[in-house]
């Protein structure tokens, strides 16, 4: 054991982690070696604890840091190249990793010399910063259930294990359903970036002589595939049956989550009373800038204002329906709306998502972003390919550079979609954050290195990525968490990047960097033809920004139906009892669903935010981080978007404020900094078009 770990890549001082050379072996001696040598530094910080900066909070950030550090490369390997080998080394060592990690949290030593700290004269003395830091630790300790029994905490393990299953369950009932198409009147309709993809997956099921044209295809429930079919085929049944399939994913048979959910929401409903809370919203609300009753107001505002507006958008979609002569079009179901909304989207403004696929090429969407990013936040984006190993050849490498040349940041980006080895959705998580701490000089801070990981339309036959709006969209969204996290100034570890930031806020970069794509001169910078490099028509580009706000009420209410059940989950809801977690998801869906959800729909089954992620009783975080950004962004409207030297002494204010503080200072107080003024929800009502 000891020769294996003295070689083991994940065990190696490393600035770039070897992820070339680290494969599931590694894993299970890895992350032993360093839990015992973690729980050897944690014995001898206990034994030797003094309330100051130097005797705690640095070797306890070194610790923490060490962990999140090693474990974060394996789950990064697990999101993004599963196999049953590595899922398998995972669950042999996550009960000893969650052990320790609740060790740590519930360490009276430690909780004690940050109390010592909270009450000493020298506390007036700290940077702000430092004072959440401790108020954090003081926080958090007390909700991991410091001062409960034992056995008691016990039951908090528990927790993140089921999340870990859920997560697997949901990723291996995507991957099962598969539905073969011999005939082409089946496929009718769909785009031929839908069908190569399609084909490409029976190419990978044996049927080597699939071809776009002719076939065989594979449809699958994996998100670009899932969507194609519900916006662009014409054959209703295969609609239908894809749409049943992708809302009752992991509710049956071996892969069922529902006793999960169940269980997850009992022991939460158990971790809350046990620390003297009535329900799990009320713990997880400790952490955010929104109270319940926030919260719910604001879900209950928005959906309001969305709803008659939803009403409309069914009217238009039943009439245009009438118009094609559609035998469906006055009993439109839910595997209807998504395809008569995208061919009315595409009579009324004359778009069609599949023509604009070759003005929307990734290399160019790069472009774009980079200078955009230039001139808001004065800073080069190189890349640096070469520098670092990476996990799949199709990722890169880039270096963020300061004004005068300097690295700030580096960041992996893994753009396409993978389904037999990748998670779906789009994400940024932190190889290393900014630090102090562990500056590798002893004089300037650790640079952050972060992953930008999407999961959109793969290059096809010798073309570059070419992408929908809404792959474009995910990644500005995506680059905007990543900013937080590399242009952030803040060189206490603990509250660097987003870390610190209360969970509702954490939004406001990644969507505020969205509301960029529809700008005009960003629009025109991204979107050229990748061949003959023609930009995209001016009245393109207007109609693309004027369709922003279709079907905006029906969207949003689709979003604030999680919300909503998510947090009736959260506060009324008991298990065991008569009303199941299904029926309320089915009551609340008759406040945001103008079709009732099918009685067989078990969308909760994959709702992993909820379940295996840090949404539980915070699913409104999105809405709630939406009316900032929006506001934030009108900020730079009010400057005037066409006045350049405005909009770069804006986007400096949004640098040195959003970007560069992290979780040193509460995010309500960053926002006035930035603003002036609190936060108000009319922009994002605006830029929905839901304002009368």
């Amino acid at each position: 054991m000891a020769t294996e770990s003295h070689h083991n890549p994940l065990l190696e001082d490393f600035v770039f982690p070897p992820f070339d050379i680290i494969e599931p072996h590694h894993v299970g001696p890895g992350i032993r070696t360093l839990l015992k040598q973690l729980e050897r530094d944690l014995v001898e910080l206990e034994a030797t604890v003094e309330p100051t900066w130097p005797k705690l909070v640095e070797p306890f950030e070194k610790i923490i840091d060490r962990l999140s550090v090693v474990w974060g490369i394996v789950n990064h390997l697990n999101a993004v190249k599963d196999s049953p080998e590595l899922r398998n080394a995972i669950e042999e060592v996550q009960p000893g990793k969650i052990q320790f990690q609740l060790r740590l949290r519930q360490s009276k030593p430690i909780f004690y010399a940050f109390k010592a700290i909270r009450e000493s004269s020298s506390w007036e003395s700290l940077s702000d910063a430092q004072k959440r830091i401790v108020e954090a630790q003081i926080r958090d300790a007390v909700l991991n259930g410091i001062s409960l029994e034992d056995d008691r905490r016990q039951q908090f393990n528990e927790i993140e294990q089921l999340a870990q299953k859920f997560e697997e369950n949901v990723l291996d009932a995507t991957k099962k359903y598969e539905k073969l198409i011999t005939d082409k009147k089946d496929i009718e309709g769909m785009p031929t970036t839908a069908l190569a993809m399609a084909a490409q997956k029976a190419i990978s099921k044996g049927y080597e002589n699939a071809t776009v044209e002719n076939g065989p295809w594979v449809i699958t429930l994996d998100g670009p595939s899932y969507r194609s079919v519900m916006q662009h085929a014409r054959n209703r049944y295969l609609r239908e049956e894809v749409y049943r399939a992708y809302i009752t994913r992991a509710s049956s048979g071996d892969l069922n989550n529902a006793p999960i959910i169940d269980q997850i929401l009992k022991l939460r409903l158990e971790k809350a009373n046990l620390l003297g809370y009535d329900n799990y919203a009320e713990v997880s609300m400790e952490k955010k800038m929104a109270t319940v009753s926030k919260a719910e107001e604001l879900i209950e505002e928005l959906r309001s204002a969305s709803w008659s507006s939803a009403i409309q958008d069914m009217e238009d979609i039943k009439i245009f329906a009438k118009g094609q002569n559609a035998t469906e079009a006055d009993e439109l179901n839910l595997w209807d709306i998504k395809f008569w909304s995208e061919r009315l989207r595409e009579s009324s403004y004359h778009i069609n998502e599949e023509e604009l696929r070759p003005f929307l090429s990734l290399p160019k969407v790069i472009d774009g972003l980079f200078s955009l990013a230039k001139m808001l936040f004065a800073i080069d984006i190189d890349p640096a390919d070469g520098l670092a190993p990476v996990w799949n050849e199709d990722v890169k490498l880039y270096c963020v550079k300061d004004s005068y040349g300097a690295p700030m940041a580096y960041f992996y980006f893994d753009p396409d979609s993978r389904p037999a080895k990748k998670h779906g959705g789009a994400w940024v998580s932190v190889v290393v954050g900014r630090s102090r701490a562990l500056s590798r000089d002893g004089t300037s801070s650790r640079l952050p290195i972060v992953h930008i990981v999407c999961n959109q339309t793969p290059p096809l036959a010798g073309k570059p990525s070419l992408m929908t709006f809404r792959e474009v969209e995910a990644v500005f969204h995506e680059f905007g968490h990543a900013l937080q996290h590399m242009l952030t100034k803040q060189d206490e570890g603990l509250v660097s990047g987003n870390r610190g930031i209360e969970w509702d806020a954490v939004e406001l970069p990644s969507t505020f960097m969205e509301n960029w794509c529809y700008q005009r001169d960003t629009l025109r910078s991204i979107a050229k033809h990748y061949e003959t490099g023609e930009s995209l028509p001016e009245e393109v580009c207007l109609k693309l920004r004027s369709a922003r706000t279709f079907r905006a009420g029906s969207e949003l209410l689709r979003q604030l139906r999680f919300a909503s059940v998510d947090m009736e989950l959260h506060t009324k809801y008991v298990p065991g009892r008569s009303e199941s977690v299904f029926d309320i998801d089915h009551r609340v869906g008759q406040k945001t669903h103008l079709i009732p959800l099918l009685p067989e729909d078990r969308f909760l089954c994959s709702l992993s935010h909820i379940f295996a992620d840090d949404y539980a009783a915070g699913y409104y975080s999105y809405q709630w981080a939406e009316v900032l950004a929006f506001d934030a962004f009108s900020a730079f409207e009010e400057a005037g978007l066409d006045n350049d030297r405005a909009i770069k002494e804006m986007g400096l204010k949004f640098r040195e404020t959003i970007l560069a503080l992290g979780g040193g200072k509460s995010p309500l107080e960053v926002f006035i900094e930035f603003r002036g003024r609190e936060p108000l929800p009319e922009a994002m009502l605006r830029y929905n078009g839901l304002l009368p």
